[in-house]
């Protein structure tokens, strides 16, 4: 079983793009979003996944992650017996420095929000900081897509 860990935070401009080496529409939804155990099925492209994550360690910055592909079939399936809220996004790669970043631009409820995340091999690694890159929201449970989702960026204003 996997360990996940990584550091989010909000983007300052789509000055990014310029420099993204991969870009890729999710559509995503939950079957469970209890902080415990979240349970995702996506569409990822043209690939499905479900992806099942634990309690988040008292920094928010790492967890459980397990995850399967599964045919996109079976994922429209389960999306229609989700929770309430689906999340739309693209998902863009850009590397800076050692360390590729994932950057999702989000639409529908949640347009205007941008969030980079990082993967780490330890919670204090050192990673090279892009320009445009903003605060740091690791932990800040607000901006996990399982929240999104329940209390859409739309709402926060």
């Amino acid at each position: 079983m996997a360990q996940e860990i990584e550091r989010k935070f909000l983007v300052k401009c789509d000055c990014f793009k310029q420099d993204a080496f991969k870009a890729t529409r999710i559509t995503q939804g939950y079957l469970s979003s209890v902080p415990e155990r979240t349970v995702r099925v996506r569409v990822k492209g043209d690939k499905g996944f479900i992806t099942i994550k634990g309690i988040g360690s008292e920094s928010g910055a790492s967890r459980f992650e397990w995850e399967k592909e599964i045919p996109v079939d079976e994922v429209k399936e389960l999306l229609k017996i989700c929770e309430p809220g689906v999340i739309d996004k693209t998902r863009y790669l850009v590397k800076a420095g050692e360390h590729t970043f994932e950057v999702d631009e989000f639409y529908g409820d949640n347009d205007g929000l941008t969030v980079a995340e990082v993967e780490l091999g330890s919670e204090d690694e050192a990673f090279d900081r892009p320009k445009w890159l903003g605060e740091e929201v690791t932990g800040d449970v607000r901006y996990y897509n399982s929240m999104l989702m329940k209390n859409p960026y739309k709402n926060w204003k």
